[in-house]
Protein backbone atom coordinates (compact mmCIF):
# COMPACT_ATOMS: atom_id res chain seq x y z
CA UNK A 1 0.00 0.00 0.00
CA UNK A 2 1.10 3.09 -1.06
CA UNK A 3 -0.26 6.45 0.29
CA UNK A 4 0.97 10.25 -0.91
CA UNK A 5 0.42 12.94 1.23
CA UNK A 6 0.29 16.59 0.51
CA UNK A 7 3.49 18.45 3.04
CA UNK A 8 2.04 21.91 2.44
CA UNK A 9 -1.77 21.43 3.16
CA UNK A 10 -2.91 22.65 6.17
CA UNK A 11 -2.69 25.64 8.79
CA UNK A 12 0.83 23.74 10.32
CA UNK A 13 2.17 22.39 7.40
CA UNK A 14 4.73 21.57 6.87
CA UNK A 15 6.06 20.35 10.62
CA UNK A 16 2.52 18.82 11.84
CA UNK A 17 2.05 17.06 8.59
CA UNK A 18 5.69 15.04 8.97
CA UNK A 19 5.31 14.79 12.46
CA UNK A 20 2.01 12.58 11.29
CA UNK A 21 3.88 10.94 8.64
CA UNK A 22 5.99 9.61 11.46
CA UNK A 23 3.69 8.47 13.57
CA UNK A 24 1.73 6.46 10.70
CA UNK A 25 5.13 4.61 10.13
CA UNK A 26 5.50 3.75 13.56
CA UNK A 27 1.98 2.81 13.92
CA UNK A 28 0.63 1.29 10.57
CA UNK A 29 3.33 -1.30 9.15
CA UNK A 30 0.28 -2.44 6.96
CA UNK A 31 1.68 0.96 5.02
CA UNK A 32 4.05 -0.04 2.14
CA UNK A 33 5.26 3.05 1.47
CA UNK A 34 4.00 7.39 1.74
CA UNK A 35 5.10 9.60 -0.91
CA UNK A 36 5.43 12.99 0.97
CA UNK A 37 5.00 15.72 -1.37
CA UNK A 38 6.04 19.46 -0.80
CA UNK A 39 8.60 22.02 -1.34
CA UNK A 40 12.30 19.96 -0.74
CA UNK A 41 14.02 22.90 1.00
CA UNK A 42 11.22 23.50 3.50
CA UNK A 43 10.62 19.70 4.13
CA UNK A 44 13.89 17.61 4.24
CA UNK A 45 15.40 19.80 7.47
CA UNK A 46 12.26 18.45 8.84
CA UNK A 47 12.93 14.91 7.99
CA UNK A 48 16.55 14.78 9.44
CA UNK A 49 15.41 16.77 12.73
CA UNK A 50 12.90 13.41 13.19
CA UNK A 51 15.71 10.91 12.01
CA UNK A 52 13.02 10.24 8.86
CA UNK A 53 15.77 10.74 6.08
CA UNK A 54 16.85 7.44 5.51
CA UNK A 55 13.36 5.37 5.92
CA UNK A 56 13.25 3.38 3.11
CA UNK A 57 9.49 3.21 3.62
CA UNK A 58 9.39 6.93 2.55
CA UNK A 59 10.02 9.46 -0.32
CA UNK A 60 10.05 12.85 -0.63
CA UNK A 61 8.68 13.91 -3.75
CA UNK A 62 9.42 17.88 -4.75
CA UNK A 63 6.71 20.06 -5.86
CA UNK A 64 7.71 23.73 -6.71
CA UNK A 65 4.23 25.30 -5.99
CA UNK A 66 1.81 25.67 -2.56
CA UNK A 67 -1.55 26.03 -2.93
CA UNK A 68 -2.71 28.69 -0.68
CA UNK A 69 -5.64 28.63 1.96
CA UNK A 70 -7.28 31.46 0.27
CA UNK A 71 -6.45 30.43 -3.19
CA UNK A 72 -9.85 29.86 -5.33
CA UNK A 73 -10.01 26.56 -7.05
CA UNK A 74 -10.38 27.22 -10.62
CA UNK A 75 -6.84 29.45 -10.17
CA UNK A 76 -4.81 26.93 -8.36
CA UNK A 77 -5.61 24.06 -10.71
CA UNK A 78 -5.01 26.49 -13.78
CA UNK A 79 -2.19 28.40 -12.38
CA UNK A 80 -0.21 25.89 -9.64
CA UNK A 81 -0.29 22.04 -11.68
CA UNK A 82 3.46 21.85 -9.77
CA UNK A 83 1.37 22.39 -6.35
CA UNK A 84 2.31 19.65 -3.83
CA UNK A 85 -1.52 18.12 -4.06
CA UNK A 86 -1.73 18.70 -7.94
CA UNK A 87 1.40 16.55 -7.70
CA UNK A 88 0.00 13.97 -5.26
CA UNK A 89 -3.54 13.49 -7.52
CA UNK A 90 -1.21 12.86 -10.58
CA UNK A 91 0.55 10.56 -8.58
CA UNK A 92 -2.59 8.36 -7.95
CA UNK A 93 -3.62 9.25 -11.87
CA UNK A 94 -0.37 7.26 -13.20
CA UNK A 95 -0.74 4.10 -10.46
CA UNK A 96 2.17 5.38 -8.45
CA UNK A 97 0.08 5.30 -5.07
CA UNK A 98 -3.50 4.21 -3.66
CA UNK A 99 -4.79 7.07 -1.96
CA UNK A 100 -4.10 10.63 -1.29
CA UNK A 101 -4.14 12.92 2.18
CA UNK A 102 -4.62 16.52 2.75
CA UNK A 103 -5.07 19.21 5.05
CA UNK A 104 -4.74 21.68 2.42
CA UNK A 105 -7.47 24.00 0.41
CA UNK A 106 -10.97 21.87 0.21
CA UNK A 107 -12.05 23.53 -3.24
CA UNK A 108 -8.50 23.09 -4.68
CA UNK A 109 -8.48 19.54 -3.84
CA UNK A 110 -11.54 18.92 -5.02
CA UNK A 111 -11.44 20.17 -8.04
CA UNK A 112 -7.68 18.23 -8.30
CA UNK A 113 -9.31 14.89 -7.92
CA UNK A 114 -12.04 15.05 -10.29
CA UNK A 115 -9.81 17.03 -13.06
CA UNK A 116 -7.28 14.17 -12.75
CA UNK A 117 -9.53 10.93 -11.82
CA UNK A 118 -13.18 11.45 -12.88
CA UNK A 119 -15.65 10.23 -11.26
CA UNK A 120 -16.93 6.56 -10.70
CA UNK A 121 -19.48 4.99 -13.16
CA UNK A 122 -22.98 6.31 -12.48
CA UNK A 123 -21.55 8.61 -9.75
CA UNK A 124 -22.86 12.23 -11.61
CA UNK A 125 -21.16 14.47 -8.49
CA UNK A 126 -19.24 13.17 -5.20
CA UNK A 127 -19.50 13.90 -1.96
CA UNK A 128 -17.65 14.95 1.55
CA UNK A 129 -18.71 11.90 3.94
CA UNK A 130 -18.30 13.10 7.43
CA UNK A 131 -18.45 11.02 10.86
CA UNK A 132 -20.66 12.62 13.77
CA UNK A 133 -20.79 10.90 17.07
CA UNK A 134 -24.63 9.84 18.33
CA UNK A 135 -23.76 8.89 21.93
CA UNK A 136 -24.07 4.96 20.78
CA UNK A 137 -21.30 4.80 17.32
CA UNK A 138 -21.60 6.98 14.77
CA UNK A 139 -23.52 7.94 11.75
CA UNK A 140 -22.22 9.15 8.23
CA UNK A 141 -23.71 12.35 6.48
CA UNK A 142 -23.09 12.65 3.05
CA UNK A 143 -22.76 15.25 1.44
CA UNK A 144 -20.89 17.74 3.80
CA UNK A 145 -19.75 20.46 1.35
CA UNK A 146 -18.60 19.41 -2.12
CA UNK A 147 -21.75 20.05 -4.53
CA UNK A 148 -24.13 22.50 -2.98
CA UNK A 149 -26.41 22.54 -5.65
CA UNK A 150 -27.99 18.67 -6.41
CA UNK A 151 -30.23 17.25 -8.06
CA UNK A 152 -32.46 13.91 -6.85
CA UNK A 153 -30.00 11.83 -9.21
CA UNK A 154 -26.80 13.26 -7.10
CA UNK A 155 -28.67 12.60 -3.62
CA UNK A 156 -29.42 9.15 -4.63
CA UNK A 157 -25.60 8.51 -5.57
CA UNK A 158 -24.47 9.80 -1.85
CA UNK A 159 -27.20 7.51 -0.86
CA UNK A 160 -25.28 4.32 -2.11
CA UNK A 161 -22.13 6.01 -1.01
CA UNK A 162 -22.90 6.27 2.32
CA UNK A 163 -24.61 2.79 2.55
CA UNK A 164 -21.66 1.11 1.22
CA UNK A 165 -19.18 3.42 3.57
CA UNK A 166 -21.30 2.90 6.60
CA UNK A 167 -21.01 -1.19 6.16
CA UNK A 168 -17.41 -1.49 4.89
CA UNK A 169 -15.82 1.15 7.23
CA UNK A 170 -17.87 1.30 10.28
CA UNK A 171 -19.03 -2.56 10.03
CA UNK A 172 -23.29 -2.18 9.76
CA UNK A 173 -24.50 -4.49 8.37
CA UNK A 174 -27.67 -3.11 6.98
CA UNK A 175 -27.33 0.87 7.23
CA UNK A 176 -30.29 2.38 8.67
CA UNK A 177 -30.61 5.66 5.35
CA UNK A 178 -32.46 9.10 6.07
CA UNK A 179 -32.83 11.60 4.12
CA UNK A 180 -32.65 15.07 5.93
CA UNK A 181 -35.76 17.40 5.87
CA UNK A 182 -37.91 19.64 7.89
CA UNK A 183 -40.31 16.81 8.88
CA UNK A 184 -40.47 13.25 9.17
CA UNK A 185 -43.82 13.00 7.09
CA UNK A 186 -43.50 11.77 3.52
CA UNK A 187 -44.60 15.05 1.73
CA UNK A 188 -42.48 17.23 3.45
CA UNK A 189 -39.25 18.91 2.31
CA UNK A 190 -38.43 21.17 -0.82
CA UNK A 191 -39.02 19.97 -4.34
CA UNK A 192 -35.60 18.48 -4.11
CA UNK A 193 -36.01 16.42 -0.67
CA UNK A 194 -39.57 15.38 -2.33
CA UNK A 195 -37.86 13.81 -5.67
CA UNK A 196 -35.51 12.16 -4.13
CA UNK A 197 -37.47 10.77 -1.11
CA UNK A 198 -39.17 8.48 -4.58
CA UNK A 199 -35.81 7.80 -5.98
CA UNK A 200 -34.45 6.95 -2.45
CA UNK A 201 -37.63 4.62 -2.01
CA UNK A 202 -36.89 2.78 -5.61
CA UNK A 203 -33.91 2.21 -5.21
CA UNK A 204 -33.69 -1.02 -3.37
CA UNK A 205 -31.79 -0.19 -0.19
CA UNK A 206 -32.95 -2.67 2.04
CA UNK A 207 -33.58 -0.06 5.54
CA UNK A 208 -34.58 3.27 4.24
CA UNK A 209 -35.98 5.26 6.72
CA UNK A 210 -37.54 8.23 4.98
CA UNK A 211 -37.56 11.57 5.93
CA UNK A 212 -35.37 12.16 9.37
CA UNK A 213 -35.51 15.55 10.91
CA UNK A 214 -32.22 17.33 12.28
CA UNK A 215 -33.23 16.08 16.12
CA UNK A 216 -33.41 12.59 15.21
CA UNK A 217 -29.63 13.12 13.87
CA UNK A 218 -28.07 12.12 17.53
CA UNK A 219 -30.31 9.79 19.33
CA UNK A 220 -28.71 6.68 17.21
CA UNK A 221 -31.74 5.68 15.09
CA UNK A 222 -29.80 6.37 11.99
CA UNK A 223 -26.58 5.66 10.70
CA UNK A 224 -26.07 7.14 7.06
CA UNK A 225 -28.08 10.77 6.78
CA UNK A 226 -28.19 12.14 3.09
CA UNK A 227 -28.64 15.83 2.09
CA UNK A 228 -26.93 18.54 -0.81
CA UNK A 229 -23.68 20.07 0.03
CA UNK A 230 -25.41 23.56 1.03
CA UNK A 231 -27.07 21.89 4.20
CA UNK A 232 -24.37 19.32 4.95
CA UNK A 233 -21.84 22.00 5.82
CA UNK A 234 -24.05 24.55 7.99
CA UNK A 235 -24.87 21.11 9.85
CA UNK A 236 -21.28 20.93 10.19
CA UNK A 237 -20.09 24.12 10.56
CA UNK A 238 -22.84 24.51 13.45
CA UNK A 239 -22.06 21.30 15.29
CA UNK A 240 -18.35 22.31 15.45
CA UNK A 241 -19.46 25.64 17.07
CA UNK A 242 -22.05 24.02 19.26
CA UNK A 243 -19.43 21.54 20.69
CA UNK A 244 -16.44 23.67 20.85
CA UNK A 245 -18.93 26.49 22.89
CA UNK A 246 -20.60 23.68 25.53
CA UNK A 247 -16.16 22.62 25.84
CA UNK A 248 -15.89 25.95 26.65
CA UNK A 249 -19.22 26.82 28.71
CA UNK A 250 -18.20 23.75 30.86
CA UNK A 251 -14.75 24.25 31.46
CA UNK A 252 -15.39 27.82 32.54
CA UNK A 253 -18.74 26.51 35.08
CA UNK A 254 -16.18 23.70 36.62
CA UNK A 255 -13.66 26.47 37.67
CA UNK A 256 -16.13 28.91 39.53
CA UNK A 257 -15.53 27.85 42.67
CA UNK A 258 -12.91 25.13 44.71
CA UNK A 259 -16.40 22.59 45.54
CA UNK A 260 -16.67 22.33 41.68
CA UNK A 261 -13.22 22.11 40.74
CA UNK A 262 -13.01 19.08 43.34
CA UNK A 263 -16.06 17.69 41.43
CA UNK A 264 -14.22 18.29 38.10
CA UNK A 265 -11.22 16.18 39.22
CA UNK A 266 -13.35 12.92 40.24
CA UNK A 267 -14.92 13.01 36.74
CA UNK A 268 -12.11 13.77 34.99
CA UNK A 269 -12.48 10.53 33.18
CA UNK A 270 -15.93 10.91 31.74
CA UNK A 271 -14.75 14.52 30.41
CA UNK A 272 -11.55 12.89 29.02
CA UNK A 273 -13.98 10.19 27.34
CA UNK A 274 -16.35 13.10 26.42
CA UNK A 275 -13.49 15.07 24.91
CA UNK A 276 -12.28 12.00 22.65
CA UNK A 277 -15.94 11.59 21.29
CA UNK A 278 -16.23 14.32 20.03
CA UNK A 279 -12.56 15.69 18.68
CA UNK A 280 -12.13 15.91 15.50
CA UNK A 281 -8.38 14.64 14.87
CA UNK A 282 -9.53 11.38 16.54
CA UNK A 283 -11.23 10.56 13.15
CA UNK A 284 -8.81 12.34 10.85
CA UNK A 285 -9.90 13.12 7.93
CA UNK A 286 -13.25 13.05 5.77
CA UNK A 287 -13.19 10.98 2.48
CA UNK A 288 -14.34 12.51 -0.72
CA UNK A 289 -16.45 9.37 -2.00
CA UNK A 290 -17.56 9.50 -5.81
CA UNK A 291 -13.94 9.98 -7.43
CA UNK A 292 -12.38 7.14 -9.59
CA UNK A 293 -9.51 7.29 -6.59
CA UNK A 294 -8.88 7.49 -2.41
CA UNK A 295 -8.76 11.22 -1.72
CA UNK A 296 -8.97 12.00 2.59
CA UNK A 297 -9.52 15.24 3.37
CA UNK A 298 -7.97 16.47 6.60
CA UNK A 299 -9.09 19.64 8.50
CA UNK A 300 -7.51 22.48 8.10
CA UNK A 301 -6.33 22.88 11.39
CA UNK A 302 -5.27 19.49 11.94
CA UNK A 303 -2.38 18.69 13.87
CA UNK A 304 0.04 15.97 13.52
CA UNK A 305 -2.33 13.41 15.51
CA UNK A 306 -5.01 14.28 13.08
CA UNK A 307 -2.84 13.74 10.25
CA UNK A 308 -1.84 10.65 11.18
CA UNK A 309 -5.36 9.47 12.04
CA UNK A 310 -6.06 10.63 8.12
CA UNK A 311 -3.58 8.31 6.76
CA UNK A 312 -4.89 5.19 8.78
CA UNK A 313 -8.13 6.48 6.91
CA UNK A 314 -7.04 6.61 3.65
CA UNK A 315 -5.56 2.72 4.55
CA UNK A 316 -8.60 1.31 5.74
CA UNK A 317 -10.36 2.68 2.16
CA UNK A 318 -7.90 1.16 0.35
CA UNK A 319 -7.81 -2.13 1.99
CA UNK A 320 -11.73 -2.48 2.40
CA UNK A 321 -11.97 -1.56 -1.69
CA UNK A 322 -14.82 0.90 -1.08
CA UNK A 323 -14.74 2.21 -5.20
CA UNK A 324 -15.33 -1.14 -6.02
CA UNK A 325 -18.25 -1.83 -4.26
CA UNK A 326 -19.98 1.40 -4.56
CA UNK A 327 -19.64 0.62 -8.21
CA UNK A 328 -21.01 -2.51 -7.63
CA UNK A 329 -24.53 -1.29 -5.72
CA UNK A 330 -25.00 1.38 -8.71
CA UNK A 331 -25.50 -0.70 -11.17
CA UNK A 332 -27.95 -2.52 -9.27
CA UNK A 333 -30.01 0.88 -8.82
CA UNK A 334 -33.31 0.92 -10.96
CA UNK A 335 -32.84 3.09 -14.26
CA UNK A 336 -35.60 5.75 -14.37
Amino acid sequence: MIIAVDAMGGDHAPAAVVEGVLKALREYPQIGKILLVGQEERVRPLLLQHGLSSDSRLELIHATQVVEMTDKPAEAIRGKKDSSIAVCMRLAKEGKCQAVVSAGNTGASVAASVFNWRTLPGIDRPGIATLFPNGTGHFVLLDAGATVDCTPEHLLGFAVMGDIYAQRILGIASPRIGLLSNGTEEGKGNDLTKKSHDLLKKAGFTNYLGNVEGRDLFDGSVDVVVCDGFVGNIVLKSCESIAKMMGNVLKTNLMKNPKRMVGAFLAKNAFDELKKISDYTEYGGAPFLGVNGVFIKAHGSSNSHALKNAIRVAGEFVEHKVNAAIIDRMKEIPKP
